[in-house]
């Protein structure tokens, strides 16, 4: 059995070394998708995102508003329009993000008490820009009526502590868990580069089996099992696991030790998720194959699970503000495992007791072929290829 289950390995390598689709999925897309990620969210948020003013009040107050808001370090103030029809039209034409818009007479109705209005629009075309951009410009709006607010209460002879109390009641304190910096690459990277793995993985798991039937070495490769589809599987896939484990673990010594991304996890625990998100994948590409024996069918399967898991795992948009069904159907996607024991035993540091059933329910990925296996065998030694 030994003897035999080389042979298929050592086979399998033969097949892997020669045919460049493998090593451009299993080992350059995956490592190319790290490198591009992570130099993409380098800097962790969007910098100097462009906006705009339309000043008509043209006061050392309204300068001094600009030069705070062109301070700030994900704005930059590229444009100074003389209308508002003018800045809109720019952010109609993507040119701007967003534009203060600072009417004539603002300052004089500040010092005068009468309450003036200053307006900001931002574009939401971009959540993400629209959002930081939108946030810059409610800051600068709430600074400049604390600003007036505070020369005021100075010059009527209020202390510093009065001024304080007076301007802002209530101050908050405020913590952000496990990735105060707000850092886009951190909560990215982690979840895309590891869900683009998975779908790898299970491409290449139907695309071997497929190929079997395809190049007509089924029969051949049973043979060389004596028969025993299991231990044929094994011998399949034992060398592209090998391979995709040193990719996975490159991945994460990158990101988790040599950029630094926080983590209260263990190596051990690294080394096990990476293990089980390996096998879960593998073992759902083997399963799906197994449903319908065919090299197209399987992979489209494979490709639209693959790519339904980005918005089903919960990263992007809340999980538990989907509908009921969408939250039950997210338990069938192998990636919604993965980053919740990412989040739960990695990010946050909880022991994986705290998180059992998402290692449970990887393991029952792992264990899908084993339903499937009868019709695996059966289509290794029956089935033409039909392009």
């Amino acid at each position: 059995m030994w003897k035999r289950l080389f042979d298929i390995m050592m086979c399998e390598m033969l097949i892997i070394r020669r045919n460049h689709i493998y090593w451009l999925c299993m080992v350059v897309f995956p490592l190319l998708t790290v490198v591009f990620f992570t130099s993409l969210l380098d800097e962790g948020l969007p910098q100097e995102m462009p906006v705009a003013v339309v000043d008509l009040d043209n006061t050392s107050t309204s300068r001094s508003l600009i030069q705070r808001l062109d301070a700030f370090q994900t704005s930059k103030v590229v444009a100074h329009y003389p209308s508002e029809a003018e800045a809109r039209h720019a952010m109609q034409r993507n040119e701007i993000y967003g534009f203060l818009y600072i009417p004539k007479g603002t300052t004089d109705n500040l010092l005068a008490g009468r309450q003036p209005k200053i307006s900001f629009y931002y574009t939401y075309t971009t959540l993400s820009a629209g959002s930081m951009v939108m946030k810059d410009l409610k800051t600068i709006s709430t600074l400049g009526s604390a600003a007036v607010g505070q020369a005021t209460l100075r010059a009527k002879g209020a202390t510093d502590g009065q001024i304080q109390t007076a301007l802002q009641p209530i101050t908050v304190d405020l913590h952000q868990i496990a990735n105060p910096w707000t850092n886009y690459n951190v909560y990215l990277t982690t979840m895309l580069v590891p869900g683009l793995i998975l779908l790898f993985v299970s491409l290449v798991s139907a695309y071997s089996l497929g190929n079997e039937i395809k190049f007509d070495t089924s029969k051949e490769w049973v043979a060389m099992a004596d028969g025993n589809i299991v231990l044929a599987l094994i011998g399949k896939f034992l060398p592209q696991l090998l391979i995709y484990l040193a990719v996975v673990y490159s991945y994460q010594w990158y990101v988790f030790f040599h950029l630094g991304f926080p983590h209260l996890g263990h190596p051990v625990m690294l080394a096990l998720i990476g293990l089980m998100q390996v096998l879960a994948a593998q073992g759902f590409g083997i399963f799906v194959f197994g449903l319908m024996p065919s090299l197209r069918m399987s992979m489209s399967v494979c490709s639209l699970w693959g790519v339904l898991s980005f918005s089903m795992c919960g990263a992007a948009f809340p999980l538990m503000a989907m509908d009921a069904p969408l939250q039950t159907l997210s338990w069938l996607f192998p990636l919604r495992h993965y980053f919740m024991l990412y989040q739960i035993c990695v990010f946050n540091g909880y022991p994986l007791l705290e998180a059992w059933f998402h290692f449970v329910a990887l393991g029952a990925f792992m264990l899908l072929p084993w339903f499937v296996l009868k019709n695996i065998k059966n289509a290794m030694l029956n089935y033409v290829y039909i392009p």
